[in-house]
């Protein structure tokens, strides 16, 4: 399973269509306001926490989860949908 991803992801890289994916997810984010949330979650953990007592990975450890369980989901179907257009269009 794992060898079939990466083709997969080599194929997505070698057509330039992972980089498209990319940007397509960071508008969304944007779009949909995740990343402000984001943001705002740093600033309060740092404020909790005290500027010089957070690095950065603190801030991914303590985000990273929270992060990545607020994707709205109709972001996440878009994704799967362009990927999956992208598997058939190649035949893979």
């Amino acid at each position: 399973m794992q060898e079939a991803f990466e083709i997969i992801n080599v194929k997505l890289m070698e057509s330039g269509e992972k980089e498209r994916l990319m940007e397509l997810l960071r508008e969304r984010l944007i779009e949909c306001g995740w990343k402000d949330e984001m943001k705002s979650l740093c600033r309060a953990y740092v404020k909790k926490k005290g500027r010089n007592n957070v690095t950065l990975d603190d801030l991914i450890y303590v985000i990273t989860p929270k992060g990545r369980a607020s994707v709205p989901d109709s972001v996440k179907a878009e994704l799967l949908q362009r990927i999956r257009s992208f598997l058939v269009s190649t035949s893979l």
